[in-house]
């Protein structure tokens, strides 16, 4: 398997909070890699810094080396947004643009000077498994769609810019059931395109989804391998606590 994104000797600081420490992480193209552990263990630093996002953080510190294919995607010379392009976000709750449905998906399209024509607009709202519910109603507000809806609506502005990797934080933590379903198929049909990286605190979620599950706990990894692997045959003891249930 290729790797597509990597971290070495990743040190994240914020002021004297020490958040990540040492982390070396591979997530192989075309394939859906699980953050899991505890609140508070650095997953979600640790996806945020994928595409830069602790560039809005003053007072954050950052050492070590992440890569896109050989790409150092911290290289001074390299833009935020040309890295933003290729490295796509979807948060834990949803967050569509107070617009209609079709400038949702051409907003990031036109400030990227990218086509954005209805062919454009279509492709992604169909990869997000969304174009049969919106297409005749493209030019209501997004706001008005239910909540996995715009989870959907959000994932498919996400692959509308044809990134090569996707993040996803938490991206069903505040849907029902159905539409988790919904999340997941969709995750996993996305992975023929692109490599996904997935933070979730639910165990049969990442055990459903992800090809490769990494467990984290205060700021390091303690253990990576093949999801079937991590779950049922752990080689760290402190892995086999957590997804036991023994703390949390």
């Amino acid at each position: 398997m290729k790797t597509k994104l990597s971290a070495q000797n990743l040190n994240i600081s914020f002021g004297t909070k020490q958040v990540l420490k040492n982390v070396n992480v591979s997530f192989n193209e075309n394939e859906i890699t699980a953050l899991i552990g505890p609140s508070g263990c650095g997953k979600s630093t640790l996806l945020r810094s994928f595409n830069r996002m602790h560039d809005l953080s003053p007072d954050a510190n950052i050492n070590g080396t992440i890569m896109l294919d050989d790409l150092n995607i911290y290289s001074k010379n390299i833009p935020v947004t040309e890295i933003r392009k290729r490295i796509g976000m979807v948060f834990q709750k949803a967050n569509p643009f107070p617009k209609s449905i079709q400038e949702n998906i051409t907003y990031g399209l036109k400030i990227n000077n990218l086509p954005h024509g209805k062919d454009v607009i279509e492709k992604a709202l169909q990869e997000a498994y969304l174009w049969d519910e919106v297409k005749n109603d493209l030019k209501m507000p997004a706001t008005r769609l239910s909540g996995g809806q715009q989870q959907r609506l959000c994932i498919a502005r996400a692959v509308a810019l044809r990134p090569e990797v996707i993040l996803m934080d938490e991206p069903c933590s505040a849907l029902d059931p159905v539409s988790t379903l919904k999340i997941e198929e969709l995750i996993k049909h996305l992975k023929k395109k692109y490599t996904i990286a997935i933070v979730t605190h639910n165990m049969q979620q990442a055990q459903r989804v992800a090809d490769k599950t990494i467990f984290m706990y205060l700021g390091e990894v303690m253990e990576e391998g093949p999801t079937d692997q991590i779950f049922n045959n752990p080689k760290n003891e402190i892995t086999t606590n957590y997804i036991n249930g023994y703390f949390g």
